[in-house]
């Protein structure tokens, strides 16, 4: 009688084959509560530095850069601009920096509609360094971050829309600069709507996981 050689592949006992199962869903329930937690501490971040209003006197006060018109600052960037005139004012610093290069077909920049606005305000020229570069939050800080390190300037009050303080502060602070929150209070921009808040999670996660490692710090 012919024997046959022909073997069969063993079959893992089903009770094995259910402990692989729960091993497998015990992890990926690990990585959905570590990626939510994980989502939840950024989120939180985003609302509890957007309700800070950070005094400590620096060597200036960063003004982020938003849209303006032939020269005219839009309503956003007029909220961040009245509210470094107020922490001017309050001496917080005796400096303001104003951020932001320009969109084709702009006859001005952010920053000189910045410092036009300050001037035309009541802020000595003298107090304001125009800084017209950067098209995002990163690359104007970098800009700054190099102009206060040109200076021997180390700390700043950053000043941008309550959502987006959180990760315009951890990108300055990647830069090496003493960064300390201080968003606008009222006007435009200043709402925390859930869609700026999502937004501003995530643009903080991705900064986090994905971009600070790039960063160079200048000062």
């Amino acid at each position: 009688m012919a024997v046959s050689t022909d073997t069969e592949a063993p079959v893992a006992p089903a009770g094995r084959r259910s402990r692989v199962r729960r091993v497998v869903g015990v992890l990926v329930a690990l990585v959905v509560l570590a990626a939510a937690a994980v989502t939840a501490y950024a989120a939180a971040s985003v609302v509890s530095t957007a309700r800070t209003d950070d005094r400590t006197p620096t060597d200036a006060v960063v003004v982020l850069g938003a849209a303006q018109f032939w020269g005219k600052p839009s309503p956003v960037l007029e909220a961040r601009l009245q509210h470094a005139a107020d922490l001017y004012a309050a001496g917080v610093a005796d400096r303001i920096v104003t951020v932001g290069a320009n969109q084709p077909g702009d006859n001005t920049t952010e920053a000189a509609a910045g410092r036009d606005w300050l001037v035309a305000h009541g802020v000595p020229a003298s107090a304001i360094v125009s800084v017209p570069d950067g098209h995002d939050t990163l690359t104007s800080l970098e800009a700054a971050a190099h102009v206060m390190a040109d200076r021997g300037w180390r700390s700043a009050t950053i000043v941008t829309d309550p959502a987006h303080e959180a990760r315009s502060v951890a990108m300055a602070r990647a830069l090496g600069i003493d960064a300390h929150a201080s968003p606008t209070s009222s006007g435009a921009g200043s709402s925390l709507t859930p869609e700026y808040v999502a937004r501003e999670t995530l643009g903080l996660l991705s900064f986090r996981l994905f971009e600070q490692r790039t960063v160079t710090p200048r000062l």
